[in-house]
């Protein structure tokens, strides 16, 4: 049983769970209206088969913290048992790209149909998270993706931080990709959510970001702060970074959660960090050990992943066994480290937070 989007959203501003919004009010009957569409019955064609009708689906775009994805969460939960699907767009095009290697290695010569076909097969809507576009093969196959998605009935709703006229801008061989532009603004509905309000930094004002020690106390103030953030939904990212993939094994809604074992104890290098930066928005690391001779390779790791997050202006939230300036107090590279501990205690500022 399918719920309507605008009583949900007044119940849940009624409940104490959200905050009323204009702008968010202003997109509720944008997302009524596909739930609507997408809960008609599907009409049986000739022979018994139903096919269902292509519905014009929904694009929001606007900054960071506006409410795009809580909006998202919200229209998907309204949709009760139709079949759907809640997804972060690059790890949507990741699972496209591994289903098109596998057809391939089965001979199939358009890999893409089945890849899409399986999709099709199995969800009336698709629920992309943070769509953007930055991989030239990826620029190469979202057209012919989205047409045959939304030509065989599968509703697709997106949120973007960028207008559609922006995406993959500067890009390599961008031209090959302005037709899937048109098509977007052809056959989506394309909104702006533009709250005044950033309410990632919201709910971080005036709160603790960096926790020490790294005890038992650290971890539940971690824990509620990742609740409030993602509800409890998570899934692994995985980056492409130069033929290789790094693993960000929670993240949700821009929000990801790593041990510092799992980003400075492996060997990755500025350029896996970049990509890091690029694609989160808020970064919860736990467990900073102290630093010095014993974890140098470590420690300089940490000092590269922090200038990517300082200068990308991604939030930090950390749990350390120590304050910023007695993390690296002995051993080479801790008078280096100054600058790191300047950062990270910056970083932990409203100044810095606002931007």
């Amino acid at each position: 049983m399918t719920r309507d989007v605008t009583s949900e959203y007044r119940a849940r501003v009624a409940g104490g769970q959200i905050r009323p919004d204009p702008a968010q009010e202003a997109m509720l009957p944008a997302l009524e209206r596909v739930r609507a569409a997408l809960a008609e019955p599907v009409k049986t064609g000739w022979f018994g088969r139903r096919k269902p009708e292509p519905i014009r689906g929904l694009y929001m775009w606007g900054g960071v913290g506006r409410g795009k994805s809580m909006l998202m969460d919200l229209f998907v939960d309204c949709l009760g048992d139709i079949p759907a699907r809640r997804v972060h767009f690059h790890a949507f095009m990741q699972e496209i790209h591994a289903a098109m290697h596998e057809a391939r290695q089965q001979g199939v010569e358009d890999a893409l149909k089945p890849a899409a076909q399986e999709v099709i097969d199995t969800v009336r809507c698709l629920a992309f998270d943070e769509m953007q576009i930055t991989d030239i093969t990826d620029a190469m196959i979202v057209g012919r993706l989205f047409e045959a998605l939304i030509g065989a009935g599968v509703a697709v709703v997106t949120t973007s931080n960028r207008v559609p006229d922006d995406l993959y801008k500067d890009g390599l061989n961008r031209q090959l990709f302005l037709p899937f532009i048109d098509f977007l603004n052809e056959n989506m509905e394309v909104c702006e959510l533009a709250s005044p309000t950033d309410y990632r930094q919201d709910r971080l004002q005036g709160q603790p970001t960096f926790f020490t020690p790294a005890d038992a106390a650290a971890r539940k103030a971690i824990e509620e702060i990742w609740q409030d953030f993602t509800g409890g939904r998570s899934e692994a990212l995985i980056l492409q970074v130069k033929g290789r993939e790094v693993e960000l094994p929670h993240f949700h809604n821009g929000i990801a959660r790593a041990s510092f074992y799992e980003l400075c104890g492996r060997a990755l290098g500025p350029g896996d960090y970049l990509a890091l930066a690029d694609e989160v928005k808020v970064l919860i690391l736990e467990e900073i050990p102290r630093l010095g001779r014993g974890n140098f390779n470590e420690a300089k790791r940490f000092v590269t992943l922090i200038d990517a997050l300082y200068e990308a202006g991604v939030r930090l939230i950390a749990s350390a066994a120590a304050e910023p300036e007695m993390l690296y107090v002995e051993g080479a590279g801790s008078f280096e480290f100054e600058r790191t501990a300047s950062r990270l205690r910056e970083m932990q500022s409203e100044e810095w937070a606002q931007g």
